[in-house]
């Protein structure tokens, strides 16, 4: 950890999608770090979101403005000039997918479009990641670990938006990256989980919600199996792939898998069965019937990240339930700042790498 924490201080890195959970997550991580981090956002004044209540009023410089327009991004590139880019805006929830196709689509292929052709204007800008998903892969319906070689596909508007920004980012690394010494890669991580999500239909966050409101869980798919990981461990791995390619780009640029170990591939029922555990009560409610497509295994072949980036796993997926529960338990029961609870956990992972 001490090589990240010496390459990341006082770097310039520039978040998008800072206002998102994942985002917020980052961005905090990167602040522990000692990084001058610059991110945009878009609708953060949602109730309960993350980025506000963990107020980096004086840490972060955010512009909010919708990441399709490419001049407010060009400009807010020029003005920073960041070193490093971790492109996570996105549309991200497959039943919004359906309902709002157009607008899943453009965000989430036209956004990523607007950040490689800024990126590869400005000789100032190292390395690039964008994050996109587990479910970009064609699903075959079977439990099997998918390898960054497989197939692309995507049944739901979701999946098929990001397996299209897949291909565009590889046509842009074989086509512009290689030759202005810039790494580019694409991440795909599992089901992420952690504290501060208030998303709606998240398994945890309609958990929490639920439960805080004295209402029983009810269950969509309870027999789905997900690759289930905390939120510090894919970031873990993006953090180190962006330092990996800032230096050398042409050998760590790509695809890679961030997934948690087969043990961690759990169904839904028993996830929640453990959020239960941890707070103390809770009661559920199964159904069985699914109206909209949604892949039921997924499963992530990580042994390129672990290999070539000495990426590894420290939390099991009940850890992960946790640690998870622990930090709305502390938020929304103990009253404790969000930022306090979030800088902890930031610590404790950091300890133990």
């Amino acid at each position: 950890m001490e090589k990240i924490n010496k390459f990341y201080k006082n770097k310039k890195i520039l978040v998008t999608g800072a206002t998102g959970f994942k985002g917020s997550w980052l961005c905090a991580w990167l602040v522990n770090l000692g990084a001058k981090v610059y991110a945009t956002g878009y609708n953060p004044n949602q109730n309960d979101n993350l980025f506000q209540s963990l107020n980096f009023s004086k840490k972060i410089k955010i512009k909010i403005f919708d990441l399709r327009e490419i001049e407010k991004l060009d400009l807010f590139v020029k003005k920073t000039k960041p070193q490093i880019i971790f492109h996570l805006a996105a549309q991200s929830l497959v039943i919004k997918s359906y309902k709002k196709p157009h607008f899943t689509f453009d965000i989430n292929f036209r956004g990523t479009l607007n950040i490689l052709e800024t990126a590869r204007k400005y000789n100032f800008i190292k390395s690039v990641i964008c994050v996109t998903s587990d479910k970009c892969y064609e699903n075959i319906g079977k439990i099997k670990k998918y390898k960054e070689t497989d197939k692309l596909g995507g049944v739901d508007p979701y999946s098929a938006s990001k397996a299209s920004a897949e291909i565009l980012i590889k046509s842009y690394i074989e086509c512009y990256f290689k030759k202005i010494n810039c790494g580019l890669s694409s991440v795909r991580a599992g089901n992420v989980i952690g504290g501060g999500d208030w998303s709606e239909n998240r398994l945890i966050p309609d958990c929490i919600k639920s439960i805080s409101n004295n209402k029983k869980i009810t269950i969509r798919n309870p027999n789905f199996i997900r690759p289930w990981q905390h939120v510090l461990e894919p970031l873990n791995g993006y953090l180190i792939l962006a330092k990996k390619q800032f230096e050398n780009p042409i050998k760590y640029s790509g695809a890679y898998n961030f997934g948690p170990g087969t043990r961690s591939f759990l169904t839904v029922k028993k996830i929640v069965k453990y959020i239960t555990e941890f707070w103390g009560n809770g009661e559920t409610i199964l159904l069985n019937k699914y109206k909209l497509h949604e892949s039921r295994n997924l499963q992530l072949d990580s042994s390129k990240a672990k290999k070539i980036l000495k990426w590894k796993i420290l939390y099991s997926a009940k850890k992960s339930v946790q640690i998870t529960t622990e930090w709305y338990l502390e938020v929304i029961n103990k009253k404790k700042n969000p930022k306090d609870i979030t800088n902890s956990q930031i610590q404790n992972y950091m300890k133990k790498l």
